[in-house]
């Protein structure tokens, strides 16, 4: 049996919408009145978000004061995930279509995300991805977790899933961040990074994924590809 472990948010679904967003609630609710605002363009400010650029420093050059680009981050933290501004998320192109190509060959599909329960859920109805990934394929955070770093959850959840599911053939890990990356290290599993998400290809090469591509669905031909492999070996 071949298993896939594919992050959500980033290799399935488009979350730019959402952060850009909340970017502006933050900008709205922090600045003074009639302060002068430099607003970032949607591609400036997602080009700044995949290079990790610190959200205070997004502030600054938003045109906030120290004060205030402090208060811009902790609204951030506080706003970005919650379920308002999670539905604008949306799938990415194409993904649906790997989803359903590897269903069609029988691969087992897991889904490992830092999202919580509630917020897991609402997507998988919204779009109906629920028929990809079945209750017990689902690994996220539950609703009262909490929160240390998105490292040590994933590294942790990922520790729960190698205990839990059965033994598979091949297993292969697919996701956008350093988090998925570190956490399929640390239980040895060939990593295939995607440059749909949040990070870009400099940050992704600093934690050395065994592969970096474009997208989910460059990454199921570089998984099919590897699994052949082991087949004729």
């Amino acid at each position: 049996m071949l298993r896939i472990i594919t992050d959500f948010d980033g290799p399935i679904m488009d979350v730019s919408e959402r952060y850009y967003r909340v970017y502006h609630f933050c900008l709205d609710q922090v600045q003074e009145p009639g302060q002068a605002i430099h607003r970032l363009t949607k591609a400036e400010f997602w080009q700044m978000k995949r290079a990790q650029v610190p959200e205070q420093e997004i502030g600054r050059r938003s045109g906030l004061n120290d004060e205030q680009s402090l208060d811009f981050a902790r609204l951030r933290r506080r706003t970005v995930h919650t379920l308002p501004y999670l539905a604008y998320d949306t799938p990415l192109p194409g993904a649906i279509d790997a989803l359903e190509r590897l269903t069609e060959l029988r691969v087992e599909l897991v889904t490992m995300t830092m999202r919580r329960t509630r917020e897991l859920n609402a997507a998988l109805n919204q779009y109906s991805l629920g028929r990809f990934f079945q209750a017990d394929r689902r690994y996220c955070l539950s609703n009262d977790y909490p929160k240390t770093n998105d490292v040590d959850d994933k590294t942790w959840l990922m520790g729960q899933a190698m205990a839990e599911l059965p033994p598979a053939a091949k297993t292969f890990m697919i996701g956008d961040t350093e988090a998925d990356i570190l956490a399929a290290k640390a239980h040895n599993i060939p990593m295939i990074s995607v440059l749909s998400g949040i990070r870009n290809r400099d940050r992704l090469q600093r934690h050395q994924p065994d592969w970096v591509v474009a997208n989910l669905s460059e990454a199921v031909e570089i998984v099919m590809e590897q699994f052949a492999l082991v087949k004729t070996s």
